[in-house]
């Protein structure tokens, strides 16, 4: 069984570890789409946290989350990899829907 000090401990390596991997959404020039998908992360990050907390959201929850957000990190990565750094309108509408479901689910833990 895991305490709620253990699970803040975990959430915290959690965050540390997708912090690193995520980054801080960094601004791209001449590259609207990509910004917009970074700060987007960077928002449910902060929310992420936020709900760790304040107590809302546990550490497996958080990890859950944390978890989505680097899968869709990812996918960002490969689908700028595919076009020289830019993404397509489809491309960036995909992401979209995958961070508005995350965003639904943070939401609904916290509430």
């Amino acid at each position: 069984m895991i305490t709620k000090s253990k699970a803040l401990i975990l959430a915290s390596l959690c965050c540390t570890a997708l912090g690193s991997s995520l980054g801080e959404a960094q601004t791209v020039p001449d590259h609207p789409r990509v910004n917009e998908v970074n700060q987007r992360l960077d928002n449910q990050q902060a929310r992420i946290n936020q709900g760790l907390a304040n107590g809302t959201m546990n550490g497996k929850q958080a990890a859950r989350d944390e978890a989505h957000d680097a899968n869709i990190a990812k996918r960002e990565s490969v689908d700028e990899a595919k076009h020289n750094g830019h993404l397509t309108k489809g491309e960036q509408r995909r992401l979209n829907r995958s961070e508005n479901k995350n965003s639904r689910r943070i939401y609904n833990q916290k509430h």
